[in-house]
């Protein structure tokens, strides 16, 4: 009976587990799976965070109201040059392609023939001089990357009210036309030619 202790004895200490639980294949079918649900997680996780992740990365884009405001914000200066549109790089940087496409060819046409091109004035103030110390912007959506902005200002002391039909891109916030408050509208301008 000694002999049978011993033994009992040291075969618990040299098996790797204990003689009530289950055989090594159960063992491995209990670490498969722990990894296959360890593999699902992972794989769940990547499909939400492709998802819901952006596709490229890009820096935050203006808003149409802090793109407005860039526009008017250099005419506040009596001595700063406003926003000059003499190169198809700052046409294109504020209007939508149709549209600077009319403006540059229009003006190149006019540079060919050496004569005044249709845009005689600043389009953002309806003139060609100004002194604005202030200005108000209201902005309504109209649509899907769609708004209207209303610029009000004084302008060598008349009231006047700018209202920018806006278009938004790819690259951003751009004007599609510009309501004087007159016929015919920017886009008018060009279309009429």
């Amino acid at each position: 009976m000694v002999v049978c202790e011993v033994d009992k004895i040291a075969s618990q200490v040299w098996r790797p587990y204990p003689t009530n639980s289950r055989p090594n294949k159960f063992r491995l079918a209990g670490t498969h799976r722990i990894i296959m649900i360890a593999r699902r997680n992972f794989l769940i996780a990547l499909s939400i965070g492709i998802a819901f992740g952006p596709v490229e990365p890009t820096a935050a884009e203006p808003s149409a109201t802090s793109f407005v405001e860039g526009i008017y914000a250099p005419y506040k200066d009596k001595n700063g040059n406003g926003n000059p549109l003499d190169t198809d790089a700052a046409v294109k940087r504020y209007f939508e392609p149709k549209l600077a496409t009319l403006i540059i060819k229009d003006r190149n046409k006019a540079a060919k023939r050496g004569d005044v091109s249709t845009l005689d004035m600043d389009p953002f103030i309806d003139a060609q001089d100004w002194d604005i110390s202030a200005f108000d912007v209201a902005l309504r959506d109209t649509a899907a990357d769609k708004a209207t902005a209303t610029v009000s200002f004084k302008n060598l002391g008349k009231p006047t009210t700018v209202v920018l039909d806006l278009v938004k891109l790819r690259e951003g916030w751009r004007i599609a036309d510009i309501n004087w408050g007159r016929k015919p509208t920017l886009r008018g301008l060009f279309s009429k030619r």
